[in-house]
């Protein structure tokens, strides 16, 4: 049976704008990378859930449907400014039907990143 969620694969036509977006816009920590960006590793700490960026055009297409990130964030209001001066394009934080903030973001492949 299954006995640890390793991370998520994301396939990417142009795996080193994503992996700049991850780096640069959203602030993740690269782990690792191939020197021909065949494979970006992102990640926090050591045995923690990762996210792989591959690149399609050699290794094909790895997720098969919609992929949504979600992350956590100190600060709704701080984030969306820090988001927005980096050009990132997004709506202010909203309050959830649930009572919770969220603040919807999209990658450069056009994957949505929701931040609670």
């Amino acid at each position: 049976m299954i006995t640890k969620f390793r991370g998520m694969n994301i396939s990417s036509k142009d795996p080193k704008r994503m992996a700049l977006f991850y780096r640069d816009v959203l602030g993740l920590t690269m782990l690792g990378e191939d020197p021909n960006f065949d494979g970006v590793t992102f990640g926090n700490a050591e045995n923690e859930p990762v996210i792989w960026i591959w690149d399609e055009n050699k290794w094909g297409k790895s997720n098969g449907g919609a992929v949504c990130l979600v992350f956590d964030c100190d600060d709704h209001e701080k984030t969306y400014e820090e988001l927005k001066q980096k050009g990132v394009s997004l709506d202010p934080p909203k309050t959830a039907v649930w009572g919770g903030k969220e603040l919807y973001v999209t990658d450069p492949d056009g994957n949505t990143i929701l931040i609670l």
